[in-house]
């Protein structure tokens, strides 16, 4: 398939004749707006990287791209949105297609979002979108933005560590007998091996004796390990080794068991325990094997999910003050970022690269609006003088046993002179010494008080309970302690409250984004979960951009049957 950028076709006249007539006193639907508003808003040139420039030229990259986010608006399937793409009479507007074409195949889409991944363009849609909206004035660098997160549900069912054993096995041997059968029926016994994995691994038809569970998993491991040693054996072909599913089982039995040799010499296989043998961490644990990207992560008491994590950024501008009884139209809140991960990242991990983003977009803010998850007071520093940015979120409190308690003597009853390189504690004894160290990866300052002053001390209890007689204390450096005081300080305070208060809109586009299906991913791997969050955010703005469009105002808080009538009457 080639590309061959070309001009979208203008709307077919008699289709644009029907919509007229149709629409006439109404509301134009989503797709004619689009079209009328932002025209050409996905050029082809844009995707050229993806597609060869010899052979048969294939459909317009753009207008499956618009193709892509319509379907995203209306939660439609991929064979619904190519049925919609020849029936549809506003699809077929915004395509600029005759009314008599009957459309496209279903798997045309599928084969898009394959050559987009491919060519790393999953932000690319979002990324023209948003280019268009800055060039109109709907959205600008500076201001007030806001970010959020919501766990995203992987497209591959839930396993056990046995279920994932065993599957990983039942795989690979899809694979080698999908790509070589004749090998293998010479290198192993076809009817034991299909009857132990002609059916999907799965905890219904496993035994619920736990002893045969365990002699069943390690059946899994014996199994996989016979496998790989045929693979990787002299007389295999080479490019079997290369089989996706065979580095998986490679990586889930490594993962898994333990190998070694007894005092005879003979290879011993066992399940991994965590504590004797050790297990990799959660960001490096394959959890499925149709799906190596995604990860088991748990959040609070009652939420554990295996799959990713979605950070979603919008406007959050305020609008300006009017004359009592004055309704004035405001522009959307629009989505400025969407970045997809695996579960386990952290949000703190992410606020870095979400500026970046958003400066390599030319949409910098001015304030960025987070919770609790995301700053640290690093970050709060770095974020202003990488780019500009006043991040806005309260500072987890002090954990630490002093100030848990309450009554005593945590670190902010210490007085820091960073000149002096010196600290004083509440009963005016002076740090004996003042350490500048790394710890976890980040510059602090270990400061030591001297056990003369700390032994005495009669305070010592609400001070300290080490055994080394003596009080020691982690500060970060200067720069990142006093923002950390400012903040801390700030965000006990109603002003600071009331200003942070806008932070709470961005729930309503996690729900807005949940209700297009984000929480569930459509596709295997991050890379396509990626592209289908990319999909929704441009879908999420044009289904605000369309209400604005039409004269719908945005609501900005909740209004009961009576105050919206006196709106009404005052407008």
């Amino acid at each position: 398939m080639s590309l061959q950028p070309a001009p979208w076709p203008e709307p077919d006249p008699q289709v644009a004749a029907a919509i007229k007539a149709i629409y006439r006193r109404k509301e134009l639907p989503l797709a004619v707006q689009v079209r009328d508003m932002l025209g050409e808003v996905f050029p082809d040139e844009g995707f050229a990287d993806s597609f060869g420039s010899r052979g048969k030229p294939g459909l317009s990259p753009g207008l499956l791209a618009l193709v892509s986010v319509l379907q995203s608006v209306e939660k439609l399937t991929d064979r619904q949105a190519a049925q919609a793409a020849g029936r549809d009479l506003a699809w077929k507007y915004a395509l600029g297609l005759p009314l008599a074409d009957p459309g496209f195949d279903f798997s045309v889409l599928s084969g898009f979002r394959t050559r987009v991944v491919e060519g790393g363009l999953e932000q690319h849609v979002l990324d023209v979108l948003l280019a268009a909206l800055v060039e109109k004035g709907l959205v600008k660098a500076g201001g007030k933005q806001r970010t959020d997160s919501t766990h995203v549900v992987s497209a591959v069912r839930d396993l056990n560590r046995l279920e994932l054993a065993g599957e990983s096995v039942r795989a690979a041997v899809e694979a080698l007998v999908a790509a070589a059968p004749g090998w293998f029926v010479a290198m192993f016994d076809v009817p034991g091996w299909s009857r132990r994995y002609e059916q999907r691994i799965d905890s219904w038809r496993l035994p619920t004796s736990q002893t045969k569970r365990d002699a069943l998993a390690l059946d899994y491991g014996r199994d996989g390990h016979a496998l790989l040693a045929a693979v990787y054996g002299p007389s295999a072909p080479g490019w079997l080794r290369e089989l996706p599913a065979v580095q998986v089982l490679r990586t889930v039995l490594l993962q898994n068991y333990y190998a070694c040799q007894d005092q005879a010499g003979k290879q011993v296989i066992r399940r991994r325990d965590a504590e004797r043998d050790g297990i990799p961490p959660a960001p490096s644990r394959i959890t499925s094997p149709y799906d190596t990207d995604a990860r088991w992560a748990a959040k609070g008491e009652d939420l554990f999910w295996n799959g990713y994590k979605v950070h979603i950024s919008e406007t959050c501008d305020t609008p300006p003050q009017t004359e009592p009884g004055v309704r004035r139209l405001e522009p959307p809140n629009i989505i400025t970022g969407v970045a997809t991960t695996d579960a386990t990242v952290p949000d703190a991990a992410m606020t870095a690269p979400i500026h970046t983003m958003l400066a390599a977009r030319g949409l910098t803010p001015g304030e960025h609006f987070v919770d609790s998850g995301y700053p640290s007071a690093a970050l709060l520093v770095s974020s202003w003088a990488d780019h500009g940015i006043d991040l806005v979120a309260p500072l987890l409190a002090d954990v630490s046993a002093q100030a848990k308690a309450g009554n005593g003597y945590d670190r902010a009853s210490f007085v820091f002179d960073f000149d002096a390189r010196t600290a004083t504690c509440p009963q005016g004894a002076t740090s004996a010494t003042w350490n500048p160290v790394s710890q976890r990866g980040a510059d602090t300052i270990v400061v030591s008080f001297a056990k003369t002053d700390c032994g005495p001390c009669p305070a010592r209890a609400l001070c300290t309970t080490s055994k080394a007689g003596r009080r020691q204390i982690s500060v970060p450096p200067r720069e990142v302690h006093e923002a950390q005081v400012k903040s801390r300080a700030q965000q006990n305070t109603k002003e600071w409250q009331d200003r942070y208060a806008v932070r709470a809109g961005v729930e309503g586009t996690i729900n807005q984004a949940i209700d297009l299906g984000i929480r569930r991913a459509r596709y295997r791997g991050i890379d396509k979960t990626r592209l289908q969050h990319v999909f929704t955010a441009c879908a999420i703005n044009l289904i605000r951009l369309d209400a604005y469009w039409n004269g719908h105002p945005l609501d900005r808080t909740r209004a009961n049957h009576i105050a919206r009538l006196g709106l009404t009457l005052a407008a």
